[in-house]
């Protein structure tokens, strides 16, 4: 008897796995609701036909179409690249209550309202989640109305696509693109298929227009942007709005930018009025001590290409379980605290595998920069040897697992902000000497580079009590 052939009738939308029958979730992606029944391959004949406009030369095309219009928030056209593009589509993303609404209804009244050197312009704000009523009262609180700013509450793509066919907007906000639905896909509003087509229909209508476009986007309880992956794809900017729903402080991270740089960030916080800009968040992520304490040191990270401080905290007491120590983190990577903590038990001699240890940031701020390892080990070790150590220091380095201080990148304008905000004293990696030469003296800032970490500890006068 013959044997029957098996062929993969199934496949998924967004990596192309295929499998013999249906499953809810690609084997391969791990994308939930993206494998669908494939049918026979076809060819079909595409005919050529006569484009609408000619080719032109790049350098012919006009400049109107390049400039970009401030939103009227600093800090979120810093992550933008200096504002928003004739006919871009950004997509901003973040966890329920973490304030996307309130910060893009700011940006619409801004819009809308106009300043000095921009007259307002007419803006579109699309709720999908709440009505009408509602969104004019968190307006009211907020401050954000504008005679030019134009709200409708809608779920109907149609809806929205005859809304800005009768109100013309230079900027359109969809809060949120999960909640919008059209009868020409498949599913309910917030599928694959149902968001696939509704931000594709936006996008075009963008681009046809001129328009700029601001799409919120929910995200899954991993963190990650809901729906499918060629959301992010579809648009031209992926903005991430993280905080911490404790702490008033926000972040606006850009992760994809065509028109700009894709590692900047912008500082905000959220009070009773709304939603305010920090250009100097330092006050956030350092405390004011009237005097030394120990166990705590400052470090400059980098955000993109804009330094920060960050102030870290540590805990180091007697454990009751010796066999079991605790090691808690807050706002660290615990990996990279536990590869701290070998370090300075090997190469420091100082005594930590039955003491329990607690790290922490200031302002709750989540740091993943290589360059805070010294600073984590310096707080650490003060703690242990319970000795404080003049209260304006610095302290920027990557530990590596032989007790050597790396390099690391951006050293001037970490410096330099360092000497702005008037610290004392800097220690750095030895090798960065060829930099170092431009490293500013201002101030009274004074530099001192290390190679080891125990080298380090002795500059801060750290080891003395490690043996006794």
């Amino acid at each position: 008897m013959a044997k029957a052939k098996t062929t993969d009738a199934f496949q998924c939308t967004e990596c192309g796995w295929t499998t013999v029958r249906w499953v809810g979730r690609c084997g391969e992606c791990q994308t939930w609701g993206s494998v669908v029944e494939r049918g026979a391959p076809k060819l079909p004949q595409v005919t050529t036909s006569a484009p609408t406009t000619k080719a032109i030369p790049i350098g012919q095309v006009p400049q109107a179409q390049q400039d970009r219009r401030l939103t009227g928030i600093g800090e979120l056209d810093r992550v933008l690249g200096g504002g928003l593009v004739p006919g871009v589509v950004a997509l901003l993303a973040g966890e329920p209550g973490v304030g996307k609404s309130t910060l893009l209804l700011e940006v619409a009244a801004k819009w809308a309202a106009g300043d000095a050197a921009r007259p307002g312009e007419k803006t579109l704000y699309i709720s999908g989640e709440e009505s009408a009523a509602q969104v004019r009262l968190r307006a009211s609180r907020t401050g954000a109305l504008a005679d030019h700013l134009y709200l409708a509450a809608e779920n109907d793509l149609g809806t929205v696509l005859g809304h800005i066919e009768e109100v013309e907007p230079s900027l359109l906000v969809v809060d949120s693109v999960q909640t919008i639905g059209t009868a020409e896909a498949d599913g309910s509003p917030g599928g694959v298929s149902q968001v696939r087509e509704v931000t594709g229909a936006l996008v075009r209508v963008a681009k046809r227009r001129g328009m700029a476009v601001i799409i919120v986007g929910h995200v899954t309880k991993e963190g990650s942007i809901a729906g499918p992956r060629t959301l992010e794809h579809l648009v031209d900017v992926v903005l991430a709005f993280e905080g911490d729903r404790h702490s008033g402080f926000r972040m606006v991270r850009a992760t994809k930018n065509r028109f700009g740089p894709a590692d900047e960030v912008g500082c905000f916080e959220m009070n009773d009025a709304g939603i305010v800009e920090v250009p100097d968040p330092t006050h956030i992520f350092t405390t004011q001590h009237s005097e030394p304490v120990p166990g705590t040191c400052v470090t400059v990270t980098m955000e993109g290409r804009r330094p920060l401080l960050a102030e870290l905290q540590a805990l180091v007491a007697p454990s009751p379980y010796q066999t079991s120590p605790r090691r808690t983190t807050h706002g660290l990577e615990s990996s990279r605290v536990a590869l701290v903590l070998a370090v300075l038990e090997r190469k420091a001699r100082i005594p930590l595998s039955q003491k329990d240890v607690y790290v922490s940031t200031v302002g709750g701020a989540r740091v993943s920069d290589p360059s805070i390892d010294l600073a984590v080990a310096i707080a650490i070790a003060s703690a242990a040897v319970d000795r404080n150590f003049p209260q304006r220091v610095v302290a920027m380095g990557e530990v590596g697992l032989a007790g050597d201080l790396r390099r690391v990148p951006g050293l001037e304008r970490r410096v330099a902000e360092a000497a702005r905000l008037g610290f004392e004293l800097a220690i750095v990696p030895a090798n960065s000497r060829d930099q170092s030469q431009k490293l500013p003296r201002m101030h009274g800032l004074k530099v001192v580079e290390v190679s080891t970490l125990a080298e380090a500890l002795g500059v801060l006068d750290l080891r003395r009590s490690a043996t006794e």
